[in-house]
């Protein structure tokens, strides 16, 4: 049976990082290995399957959280990014700099992908963390569950768009359901996670080459409005491409192509990062000697993290190849129960299967989409169902997994224990969620 062959095979994963401290880019090319000996996959193609997996995953990522973290190392070393969390810490107090983390990515999350907005924020988090001397994930955690949020559920973000198209619902109306619930559970948990005991008995380090270990004087820091504008410049540029497309509707509009260029993520990071070279280099006294080492830093710094990130992407490969996918389609083939509920469970399972969220969310709707004609279902709540199902319970196959382990510093066991939790409850309660926009809109007669 498949779901036992991935049950199987996280075990002997968790056996072999935690008990054997083996290397996580060796455990899992080991494990994607047998897994796909297991699943049938010919020997001759397994080299392939690998080589796919982890060129699908490091395509990408590689460009976002390579310039991410030398245009954070660059804002770090000079000062900026400290500057802009102390100008944080001022204006909400350091008790409550995780209400700031949860707006800030919050605002930043509904245009951008969890990884861009993740690597662009998280140097922020670093240095308030080196100011404050709070703990790691009382900091970063918030901002963490906030933009799986934002990414999960709503629209623009890849899944959700990619369905809508599906269930012919309008993306418009998806946002706007779906800002009804998200914000208020995403902020919610983002806010009482780090609060429970067993996240707070975890206390990581920040990992080494992130972030300076420089505390600037307030007149050896850039100006705040130079520190601001550079860390907007990616966000805007970004989020202007995103509202764009969802805006106009003539494919062949150059001007359309031309904000799509700028606001590719790969482009915009690039774009930043010269820029901030030069604001945060010679315009301040620093030389680009200097600058290029701050990024060289960085580098050597993402080396392994994208390694671990790629090997991730080699599992969730032969888990797809091995037709688990479509064993799950056919196990749940004829279930009779709500749409929206079945639409989540399958959207959950395939998630647990296969720790891709895009496959996920694509095969569950393929799957219930026939359903929705003729049944009354608004297609924008079966939208938002499958999206919830598909944060459920990230896990050892989930790419994202493995970023969110390695930028915390975390062990296998502790990053389960904060990351797959916070997840599935936000999925559970994302469920939650629907069953009462449904249920608002019917005694509404929407």
């Amino acid at each position: 049976m498949p779901l036992v062959v991935v049950g199987i095979s996280v075990l002997v994963l968790l056996f072999l990082m935690t008990r054997l401290k083996l290397n996580g880019l060796v455990a899992l090319l080991l494990v994607a290995v047998g897994v796909a000996l297991v699943q049938g996959i010919p020997s001759a193609e397994i080299g392939d399957v690998l080589g796919e997996g982890v060129g699908d995953q490091i395509g990408d990522t590689l460009l976002v959280i390579g310039l991410g973290a030398m245009l954070g190392r660059v804002m770090g070393d000079s000062g900026a990014a400290q500057r802009i969390a102390s100008r944080l810490i001022g204006a909400f107090g350091p008790r409550y700099v995780q209400v700031a983390m949860v707006i800030t990515a919050m605002l930043i999350g509904v245009t951008m992908f969890y990884e861009v907005a993740f690597v662009i924020i998280v140097p922020v988090a670093f240095t308030i963390v080196r100011v404050t001397r709070k703990n790691l994930l009382w900091v970063g955690l918030p901002m963490s569950i906030a933009l799986s949020t934002m990414h999960s559920f709503l629209p623009p973000h890849p899944g959700p768009t990619a369905v809508a198209a599906t269930f012919h619902a309008s993306v418009g109306h998806t946002l706007l359901y779906g800002l009804f619930f998200a914000v208020p559970i995403g902020a919610g948990i983002a806010l009482v996670w780090p609060r429970l005991p067993f996240i707070r008995r975890m206390d990581p380090t920040i990992p080494q080459g992130l972030v300076t270990e420089k505390v600037f004087e307030d007149d050896e820091m850039p100006g705040m409005g130079w520190s601001l504008f550079v860390s907007l410049v990616p966000i805007v540029l970004i989020a202007g491409a995103a509202v764009a497309d969802m805006s106009v509707s003539d494919d062949k509009n150059p001007v359309l192509h031309a904000v799509d260029f700028i606001g590719s993520p790969p482009i915009a990071l690039l774009l930043t990062l010269c820029l901030a070279m030069w604001a945060f280099g010679p315009r301040i006294g620093r030389s680009l000697e200097e600058v290029s080492a701050s990024c060289v830093s960085a580098a050597k710094s993402m080396a392994m993290i994208l390694l671990v990130i790629g090997a991730g992407g080699a599992y969730k490969g032969v888990l797809v190849e091995g037709g688990i996918a479509d064993y799950i389609k056919d196990f749940t083939d004829g279930w009779n129960i709500s749409p929206i509920i079945l639409a989540w469970l399958i959207a959950a399972i395939l998630r647990i299967a296969l720790g891709s969220a895009t496959v996920a969310v694509v095969t569950a709707a393929g799957v219930v989409a026939p359903l929705v004609a003729g049944n009354g279902v608004h297609p924008e709540l079966m939208v938002l169902a499958v999206s919830c199902g598909s944060i459920a319970f990230s896990h050892v196959n989930d790419p994202g997994f493995w970023m969110f382990k390695e930028y915390f510093n975390l062990s296998v066991l502790d990053a389960i224990k904060a990351r797959t939790t916070y997840t599935t409850v936000l999925a559970i309660l994302g469920l939650g969620g629907v069953l009462a926009v449904e249920h608002a809109l019917d005694a509404l007669a929407i």
